[in-house]
């Protein structure tokens, strides 16, 4: 077996949440094109058709479940239908989003509980009935949080620090579940993304430039982060490559955090 060889997924099935656009589909893309079946979990929308025909026009076997899994309810229901369809040996928590630009003493309570269900308690739950299968079949698997880079420093120049709360949240709900589950051969791990131009970072650039500009100001590498940039990360991650590695929380921002 050559190195390479253990980045393939052929015969593995993944969940992706959040997956039908900016860099959920990035992630989606790059398992399927190593071989994984693909489990695509978003809110309705043209967008998550056209991913789902990307990934079969890879090859690949993929089924939609639209669905807006910021409420817990429905996002409980959608891991059950989920697993109704056959195992899941790979799961990415990416659905989330900064979304409201507000001060901390101007943000309503049902607004904060309704932020972190998007950003954490998705997470959470998609991780618990998810992994518990995994515990279950005995198979062991990978486990891959989409937390952010601000889980450890700051955003400038902008509001709505449920964002920040949720993914440092992430972060250590992320080492706990990776020692928790070590035993079961469940890794789990964190990816923390700085600035990339997704559709809402493209509508911030629009709408709020001098937030984009700053934030690009801050990154030694001079510039933001193209969302095909995250694949191969998820992609290692997601395989045997990386099957000593659990409880990591990875940066990929260009240099911010350094």
């Amino acid at each position: 077996m050559s190195v390479l060889d253990r980045f393939r997924l052929d015969g593995k099935r993944a969940l992706v949440t959040g997956a039908s656009r900016g860099l959920g589909r990035e992630i989606a893309l790059a398992l399927a094109d190593v071989g994984a079946d693909i489990v695509l979990v978003a809110r309705p929308s043209d967008a998550l058709d056209e991913s789902a025909a990307a990934i079969t026009a890879l090859g690949r076997t993929v089924t939609t479940f639209p669905a807006d899994i910021s409420d817990p309810d429905i996002a409980a229901e959608t891991c059950e239908r989920v697993l109704a369809t056959g195992p899941i040996d790979i799961l990415v928590n990416n659905v989330g989003g900064r979304r409201e630009n507000v001060p901390i003493e101007a943000q309503t309570l049902d607004s904060w509980r309704a932020m972190m269900d998007l950003n954490l308690t998705a997470a959470v739950t998609c991780t618990r009935m998810i992994g518990k299968a995994m515990i279950d079949a005995g198979r062991g698997g990978r486990v891959i949080n989409i937390a952010s880079s601000n889980a450890s420093r700051v955003g400038r120049g902008i509001g709505g620090r449920h964002y920040e709360a949720a993914k440092a949240a992430i972060v250590q709900f992320t080492r706990a579940a990776a020692v928790d589950w070590a035993p079961h051969g469940i890794t789990v791990n964190a990816i923390c993304p700085g600035l990339f131009m997704t559709a809402p970072n493209q509508r911030w650039a629009r709408e709020k430039p001098e937030i984009i500009e700053a934030a690009v100001g801050n990154i030694p590498m001079g510039h933001a982060g193209d969302p095909k940039d995250i694949g191969p990360l998820a992609v290692y991650l997601a395989s045997d490559a990386s099957c000593f590695m659990t409880g990591a929380s990875l940066a990929i921002d260009g240099g911010t955090t350094c």
